[in-house]
């Protein structure tokens, strides 16, 4: 470890530490790092992330850090920080803060100037908006799109005439159905749906709206 590493681990801070989307060799040795000498590490699930925290040897106390305890839990883990702690917060794969909880940490953490540090690594965002090849790089994210009503309208009204590429996350048991209904409302787009990324059935399928709109 560096002299920063080594300074760092004398004070409370608060990490957020990416893990993989699919692959779990896609830990960063820094990640590594930072999970080994946490005092605490915060998990969107326990139970999911046990197996990648055990196939590295890692055995740190865990604490579940969820969108349902989210704003009680991170009094605790800020109150943790301030006591010279070093706390650690990972969600089930990608980054913390997108589309997962940590976002509300980091607002607190920033309110009361207490010490945080986001980790670089895996997220499917980026992934998502190169291998797609779609655009010329420059992208905007609208996580999950609602799932119905006004304010699922709102958002695809925004998309009707937005200039860039649009990067949405959606679930396996929702995707014919999205994608029939966006390829029924913009029919000449190009579309990309990526799936299993980094796993062993990796996949990127490329088609036009008109294919979309007749996939219900």
């Amino acid at each position: 470890m560096g002299d920063d590493y080594a300074e760092k681990k004398s004070t409370g801070m608060l990490y957020l530490v990416p893990t993989p989307i699919g692959n779990r060799r896609d830990m960063t040795l820094r990640a590594l790092d930072v999970l080994r000498t946490a005092d605490v590490i915060a998990c969107e699930d326990t139970r999911h992330s046990s197996p990648l925290l055990e196939s590295y040897a890692i055995h740190r106390p865990l604490l579940s850090y969820h969108q349902h305890n989210e704003q009680e839990r991170s009094e605790e883990l800020l109150f943790r920080v301030e006591q010279g702690e070093r706390v650690a917060v990972i969600s089930d794969a990608g980054m913390p803060g997108v589309s997962d909880p940590g976002g509300v940490l980091v607002r607190k953490a920033i309110s009361r100037g207490l010490p945080y540090t986001v980790l670089p690594g895996a997220s499917a965002v980026p992934v998502a908006a190169v291998a797609s090849g779609i655009g010329d790089g420059r992208f905007a994210f609208f996580g999950f799109l609602p799932r119905k009503g006004k304010e699922r309208e709102e958002v695809l009204s925004l998309l009707d005439s937005f200039p860039l590429a649009a990067i949405c996350y959606e679930s396996p048991y929702r995707i014919r159905q999205t994608l029939a209904e966006l390829g029924q409302r913009w029919p000449d787009r190009a579309f990309a749906v990526l799936r299993e990324w980094s796993k062993q059935y990796e996949e990127v399928l490329h088609f036009t709206g008109h294919a979309g709109k007749d996939l219900a």
